[in-house]
Order: C-alpha cells, then sequence, then structure tokens
C-alpha cells in the first residue's frame, strides 16, 4: 500500500551525510490544529514513483491567513509588506537600512541581520559569489545546488557582507543559472587560486570598509574548499518546470534531488517556490 502525508510545504531541510552526499527530508506543516508535521525522507525514494498533489489551498506562513497568491515564498501580501525578511534589503544586503532607524522590525534585524555572516565562492552553474549568515553553512551552499563552496570573509554585518559582495560581483557572477546547475555537475574549479586572483582587485573597496566600519569589520578567510554531492541517479538533459498553480499533479520517477529541486524523469519542481501550498505527497 502507498504511504500518504498531507500538510502545507516547507522548504527542502538537508544535511551533509557519509562522503558528503546530502540527505534531504520534505517537511510538511500541519494545516489544522488536529494535524501534526511530517517530513518524508526524500533520498530512499530515488528511483521510485513520487505523486505530489495541490488541493488549492494557501496559507500564510507567518499569520496563517488564506492568500490565493503567495509573496515572497509562503506569505500573504500583508505580511509581505510589513515584515522585516521580505524586504527588499534581504535580495540586496548593501541597501541594508537598519542602522538608519528604519528597519520594519528592528529586534528581528538584530538577530538576523546585525550578526556575523560570511562571504563565500561557490560553484554552482559557475563560479559565483554569494553570502550568508554563519549559522546557515552548509545549508546556503546545499540550497544553491553549490558542487564545491570556499568562505573567503567574514564580516560584521549583513550590510558589511553585501558590500564586499557587490565589489566582487564586478568581476564574477552572483547568481545561479538553475537550468544550467540542474543539467549536471560543472567541472571542479580552484576556489582557493580564484581567491588569491580576485582578492587584490577588491583591496581599495576592502579599505574603504575597514575606513567606515572598522579595520575588524571584514577578516579574511583560511578555509578548506567544501566539497558537496547530491543524491542524483540520472540528469535531465533537457529541463522543464512544473508548476502547482498551472499544474496540481505532479508525479512521476524521482530520480534525485538537488538545491531545492526535486528531479522527476518527466521535469523538475522547485519545492522552496511553493512554500505553504497545501500538499498531499504518495509514495
Amino acid at each position: 500500500m502507498p504511504i500518504s502525508a498531507i500538510g502545507a510545504v516547507e522548504k527542502l531541510t538537508a544535511q551533509l551525510g557519509d562522503k558528503n552526499v546530502v540527505q534531504y527530508q520534505l517537511p510538511l506543516a500541519a494545516i489544522n490544529e488536529e494535524g501534526s508535521r511530517q517530513s518524508i525522507e526524500l533520498n530512499s525514494l530515488i528511483g521510485k514513483e513520487l505523486s505530489l498533489t495541490f488541493h488549492n489551498k494557501i496559507a500564510c506562513k507567518h499569520c496563517g491567513r488564506s492568500t490565493k497568491k503567495s509573496y515572497s515564498q509562503g506569505f500573504c501580501y500583508p505580511c509581505m509588506a510589513k515584515l522585516a525578511q521580505c524586504d527588499m534589503c534581504i535580495m540586496k544586503p548593501e541597501t541594508c537600512h537598519h542602522h538608519l532607524g528604519t528597519c520594519r522590525e528592528p529586534q528581528w534585524g538584530e538577530q538576523h541581520c546585525m550578526v556575523d555572516h560570511y562571504v563565500y565562492l561557490s560553484n554552482t552553474s559557475a563560479l559565483k559569489v554569494g553570502i550568508t549568515r554563519h549559522t546557515q553553512l552548509p545549508t546556503r551552499w546545499i540550497d544553491q545546488g553549490a558542487t564545491q563552496a570556499l568562505p573567503i570573509f567574514k564580516v560584521s554585518t549583513r550590510l558589511q557582507s553585501g558590500l564586499v559582495e557587490i565589489a566582487l560581483a564586478e568581476f564574477i557572477g552572483d547568481k545561479t543559472n538553475w537550468r544550467a546547475m540542474l543539467k549536471g555537475a560543472n567541472e571542479s574549479i580552484d576556489l582557493k587560486e580564484k581567491a588569491k586572483q580576485l582578492i587584490p582587485r577588491i583591496e581599495q573597496r576592502l579599505a574603504e570598509i575597514a575606513l567606515k566600519f572598522g579595520n575588524d569589520a571584514v577578516q579574511r578567510l583560511d578555509e578548506e574548499v567544501v566539497e558537496i554531492n547530491y543524491p542524483v541517479s540520472q540528469y535531465l538533459t533537457k529541463i522543464s518546470s512544473f508548476n502547482f498553480d498551472k499544474t496540481p499533479i505532479v508525479s512521476g520517477t524521482l530520480l534525485g534531488i538537488k538545491g531545492q529541486y526535486l528531479i522527476f524523469e518527466n521535469g523538475v519542481i522547485n519545492m522552496r517556490k511553493f512554500t505553504s501550498y497545501q500538499i498531499s505527497a504518495e509514495y
């Protein structure tokens, strides 16, 4: 008999296991007071049939209000408009305005933005620069589908990380081409050598940041490269994506998981995009 589960989608959770192979779970939040949160172990389902059905219900993950459309990956419009975690500075950290006293939620900002962040190089669809809170490694790299990652700077705030990132982004990309990422593992990159080449090119920008925020605001790191392997039995040569809004039933043989994507024999679906969608899973 097939096993079934029902709940509201949450982003895939993941941990590095043996040989740095990512172990994935699909959490489904309870959708009523009688329900309970469930978590589906996904690695064991690779090569097997998996069916996901959207029940045309979305509830804001912050306030629980029903919403016809999900904003900022799981919120209703009023929450999206008022929560600090949905502000534009989350996407563009160099525009952080906490120090100006205009943060939507100053306490949230203290906990999430006014803390140590890392600036890193990674190999996703190509060489890129990125940032993340100190608590989000290696989760951030896994979410982006990185096969290699190297922290190169530690900074004191999200704003500072954004300033370093945009300096490096003048020379390398800061976005992931998700289609290319899902077509297979990239060729290995010598990230340490790339860092040696890039850092001298932003010395002037680093000096300006130090002058503004203090000499210890940006700390150069000497870390080892982290290699990440994904549980994929077969990559697709042509990438098409599923959308619960257009196709409420997504099913087929699960070929693997990479980043936040489930890879089926006939397409892929970004589960994080559909956070707060109420679905049932059968496997």
